[in-house]
Order: structure tokens, then C-alpha cells, then sequence
């Protein structure tokens, strides 16, 4: 059974006031608000009903209301609402704070690590994130899609459904055939020096040279599309070569994103979109359409009607030549996604709006009912502008991970090189550093972008994953001090009542709630707000509250504090980010 206190204690708040209106004679529908904290938990303001009271003759609405609501609580039982008092023209809702703190930390304790977690869902989710062209390392311009991707993933399973996180392989699209040719063509001698000994940076520079011929060369242009409509014609000897030159690269990719908690259930491939016919049914059936127009042998669908303007209506399905387009095998692979799962979810930057768009309206010309929800993020930039692998203007993940691990250990060391290893310095230097990373990138809205600076991702305070991942290690100091590993038998929860105590728990309390908001709504950055305010909240709380020996408050101090450690361990999973028991 879901732990969902406050949405249950607000539906008993709205179905009280429902029946007092309805026993009033009075037809309207309430509308609750959250007040700021500390004044009440629900809030029923009353001026809405004055117009309606006053045609009524009713003097005073909010009295009736609140005697009425008084009337039936009493009638009825309270469950979770402890109170409601009269402020002015509100009526403030109390929960009942003793059975909150008792219900939510006896659930905390018993559920351990799937605190949070909802009840299994009959639903599947194919949920497509990062599908970095294999043609170089990933930079960190385009490391915010697996990072927000991946975090949807752990908090979709985390609400009950079956996710399958996939990366879509573009295997035959014209930069795996840039890099084919390059390897078939180029030397190692006319390329620069490798910056790492890695093959997808010794690739890479095959990529970016060949890039830079093809704009001045028509012979490596006609090279590099030749090799392109040999993998329309599905053509084994060119796809097994274009495997051999991608493979590596997107070997690399993979190990970079395992190194910041990135990982995948399936991979689908673009050949496979052209092998199994589907490319070719879509052109097929696109042809067909009253939309459809060619020129010069190269078919589109003109997009007026549809909203799209200026020099994009027209979409083009195919080329002069016949062959089709990226976003032609990318209506193919949505239309064979459609069978996967029963919902689809897509994770694109910005730039890709109006593909999007595109393989929206080729899906409903196509008939197609299960079409994606698209999660669009703005891009990260540094100080000398956009990155691109093609330009060869990047900053790699892999550079931000070593960067990250290595400011990491310079602050951990700092901290605690008088009292730890070397061993356990650089482990607390590796997830911390890779936490620095993920939080980062997470906690802003996926549609703003962010301007990265090394000294805000790296910050040891404030709102940064260091500071959340250093509360929990608090939590277990202090546990560790307390010499108390295991549960205490029957706390006295009632002592719980100073207002840092009240406020951990309704901060605790409210994190399946936002699971499921964050489902709901796609909003990963949620998450990293939460955690923050969680972690804040607890150094509050160890600032005016004594835990270990307090007396009287101890036992149950003690089962707050691992409520905290477990929630804020549960809520740093969620963002993919290890929480260490010491720092």
C-alpha cells in the first residue's frame, strides 16, 4: 500500500468541505491552498463564496462554514486532520502532527531503501535518452541527456512502471560515414597528436578531419555519400566496415556514462529501421499522403497546415536519389516503437524542436496513436561558447569526470587527510565528484540552459551535491557516536515536538508525494531541490537539537535521524548519486 499521507489528508479536507457546502445548500467547488509553513498545513480561503453567500443572505460564511465543518468532524472522525481553525476569511487545516511523525518514521525504517517507492504498475515505458552519434567522445555539451534520461528512469521505476532505458544507434547516418571513410582513407600521420589513449579520441580526429574535407573536397563529399547510399542498399561489406570504425567509439561512450551511473536495458539500431523494410513502408505510405510533393525527385510533405513556417514547411522524406533521411529513419523507429511499450518517452536537446515536430505529424498522417512525450533541455555551454564534436571545440566528459575527481580530492583531503587513507580519500573523491557532476546538471529546469563553471559544480556548499551527500554522512556519525546500529523498541514519538523535529518529518513524509509529482510531470530536477531542502532541514535540526545524550529525547532523536540518513540516501539513488557514510 502507497505511504501518501498528505494526499490523503488533503482529499479528507475536500471531501469535509464538499458535504458541509452540500449541507449548506451552497453549490460551489472548494479550492485548497498550501499557506507558508507554519501557519497551517491546508488552507480553504472563503472569500470565493462571499458573492454566492451574500445572494443567499448568509452573513457570514466563513463562521457557518467553520462550524459546519467542526460539526462533522466530530460526526464523522478526523483521520488526519487534527484541527481547523478560523484566520480571518480562511479556515486553516492542521494534520494530526503525533500520527504523522509515528506512521511516517515506523515507514521510513520498515521500507529501508524502497521508501519512496509506489505501487507496481500493469505499465511499460520505453524511455529512449543520449543516442550520441558514434563519431567521438561525449562532450559536455550533450551530457545532459543521459544524466536527466537516467535520472527519469530510476524515478519512473521508483513510481511502478517497467522501464526500459534505450539508446537508439545511428549505424548508417552520414557521420558514421564521414568516420568510415575517414578510416578507410586517412593516415595517422596527418592528424593531430591523441589527446587521451582512448580509441574514440583517436578516432575522433579521423572524424573532424574528414569533416573539414568534405566542405572543400567534392571528391571526399561523393566518397562519404556513396558510402551513405550503400547503407540504404543494406549493403553487408559497408555496414560491417561502418561497425568496425563506430564500435570503438561508442564503446567509449558507454564507459564514460557507467563511470557517472549512466546505464542502458536496450539498443536500438538505424540499419535495423532499413533491413526490416520499415524506412521504405514509411516512404511508401508519406508518398501517399495529400501533403506529399517532389522536386527534382526529392520527396517532402509541405507543412503549412500543421503550423510549421517560413523556409521549414517543407519536409523532405527522401533525396534526389532516392535514399532516405535521418528524420525518415527516425519516423520508422517510432513507428516500430509504438509496439514496445504503452508509453514512450524521448529526451532531446533543444536543436532537435522541429525533427520533432516533423516525426509528430508524419506519425498522425501515419495513423500512429502512441506517439512520445518529448522532454526537450537547453544545452551546456562554457565561457567560449557552443561545443561541437564536428568543429573539434569541446570540453569531453571524460575531462569534467577527471577534473570533477580531482577538485574533489584536493577538498576532501583538506577535510580529513589527517585521519583517512589514501584508499578511502579517492573513494570519497570518486562519488563525490561524480555527484558534483550529476546535481549540477539535474537540479536546473530541463528547458534552462546552464552556463558551466567549474566553481559552482564543484562547490562543497550551498545547494551542490557535496552538501546533501555530507549531511548523510552526518547522520551516520552521529549514529555511529550514538553506538546505535539497530532499531530501539517502542520509541516515544510524542517527544518530537520542537519545530525542526516537525519539520523534518512533513519534509520526509511528502517524498512519495513527489515521486509520484515527478512521474507525473517529467521534472527531474524535483528531485535535487528535495534533497537539498531535506539536508538543510537536518542541519537545522542538529543545530538546536541535541541528539546524543539528550536524555529523554534520545531514542527517539536517533530514529529521526535515520529516517533522514534513509530518505536523503533514497532521494540521492534517485539522482544517481551515491551517498558515502563518512567525508
Amino acid at each position: 500500500m502507497e505511504f501518501l499521507p498528505f494526499k490523503e489528508f488533503t482529499e479528507e479536507a475536500g471531501n469535509l468541505i464538499r458535504r458541509a457546502l452540500e449541507e449548506l445548500k451552497i453549490d460551489a467547488e472548494p479550492i485548497l491552498e498550501t499557506p507558508p509553513s507554519g501557519i497551517a498545513d491546508l488552507a480553504l480561503p472563503t472569500y470565493p463564496l462571499i458573492p454566492i453567500a451574500r445572494q443567499m443572505k448568509i452573513e457570514d460564511i466563513t463562521g457557518l462554514l467553520y462550524k459546519k465543518i467542526n460539526e462533522l468532524l466530530n460526526k464523522l472522525g478526523r483521520g488526519w486532520i487534527k484541527e481547523v481553525e478560523r484566520k480571518g476569511v480562511y479556515l486553516n487545516f492542521q494534520i494530526d502532527q503525533a500520527k504523522l511523525t509515528k506512521k511516517t518514521l515506523e515507514e521510513v525504517l520498515s521500507s529501508g531503501e524502497t521508501y519512496g517507492n509506489l505501487s507496481p504498475k500493469k505499465e511499460t515505458i520505453l524511455l529512449e535518452h543520449t543516442s550520441a552519434n558514434p563519431s567521438g567522445p561525449l562532450h559536455i555539451g550533450r551530457a545532459r541527456n543521459p544524466i536527466i534520461g537516467d535520472t527519469l528512469v530510476r524515478i519512473l521505476r521508483a513510481a511502478g512502471y517497467e522501464v526500459n532505458a534505450q539508446f537508439y544507434v545511428d549505424d548508417v547516418g552520414k557521420q558514421v560515414a564521414i568516420l568510415t571513410w575517414a578510416t578507410r582513407n586517412l593516415s595517422e600521420e596527418s592528424l593531430p597528436p591523441c589527446s587521451r589513449d582512448k580509441p574514440g579520441y583517436r578516432l575522433v580526429r579521423y572524424y573532424q578531419k574528414a569533416s573539414q574535407l568534405m566542405l572543400g573536397q567534392e571528391r571526399v563529399a561523393e566518397g562519404i555519400n556513396e558510402l551513405v547510399r550503400s547503407f540504404e542498399n543494406v549493403e553487408e561489406k559497408s555496414l560491417a566496415e561502418a561497425k568496425r570504425s563506430y564500435q570503438p567509439v561508442l564503446d567509449g561512450v558507454l564507459e564514460s556514462l557507467e563511470k557517472i551511473n549512466v546505464g542502458f536495458n536496450s539498443f536500438a539500431h538505424e540499419s535495423a529501421m532499413i533491413k526490416s523494410g520499415l524506412t521504405q513502408e514509411v516512404i511508401g505510405k508519406l508518398k501517399q499522403s495529400s501533403f506529399a510533393g517532389h522536386e527534382d525527385s526529392a520527396w517532402y510533405l509541405e507543412l503549412k497546415e500543421f503550423g510549421i513556417k517560413g523556409k521549414d514547411t517543407k519536409f523532405y522524406f527522401t533525396r534526389r536519389d532516392g535514399t532516405s533521411l535521418y528524420t525518415t529513419r527516425d519516423i520508422a523507429y517510432h513507428l516500430w516503437k509504438a509496439g514496445q511499450a504503452d508509453h514512450l518517452i524521448n529526451v532531446l536537446g533543444e536543436d532537435h524542436k522541429l525533427e520533432a515536430r516533423q516525426v509528430e505529424i508524419a506519425l498522425d498522417l501515419l495513423k500512429v496513436k502512441r506517439k512520445p512525450k518529448t522532454v526537450f533541455y537547453a544545452f551546456v555551454s562554457l565561457a567560449e561558447g557552443r561545443m561541437s564534436t564536428r568543429k573539434g571545440r569541446v570540453v569531453y566528459l571524460d575531462d569534467l569526470i577527471d577534473e570533477a575527481v580531482a577538485l574533489a580530492y584536493q577538498e576532501v583531503k583538506k577535510r580529513r587527510g589527517e585521519d583517512l587513507s589514501e584508499t578511502q580519500l579517492r573513494e570519497i573523491a570518486e562519488l563525490v565528484g561524480i555527484g558534483a557532476i550529476r546535481y549540477n546538471i539535474v537540479k536546473v529546469q530541463p528547458e534552462k540552459a546552464i552556463r558551466f563553471k567549474w566553481e559552482e559544480a564543484l562547490n562543497f556548499d550551498g545547494d551542490s551535491a557535496p552538501f546533501i551527500q555530507y549531511a548523510h554522512a552526518r547522520c551516520r556519525s552521529i549514529l555511529k557516536k550514538a553506538g546505535n546500529s539497530v532499531r530501539i523498541g517502542n520509541p516515544n514519538y510524542t517527544l518530537l515536538s520542537h519545530p525542526m523535529e516537525t519539520a523534518l518529518v512533513k519534509k520526509i513524509a511528502r517524498f512519495p508525494e513527489l515521486v509520484k509529482t515527478m512521474a507525473e510531470n517529467n521534472r527531474p530536477n524535483l528531485m535535487a531541490g528535495y534533497a537539498f531542502e531535506l539536508a538543510t532541514l537536518l542541519n537545522q535540526f542538529y543545530r538546536d537539537c541535541r541528539v546524543v545524550s539528550s536524555g529523554k529525547f534520545e531514542a527517539p532523536r536517533l530514529e529521526l535521524v535515520k529516517a533522514v540518513a534513509q530518505t536523503l540516501k533514497n532521494s540521492l539513488a534517485l539522482l544517481g548519486i551515491s551517498a558515502p557514510d563518512y567525508m
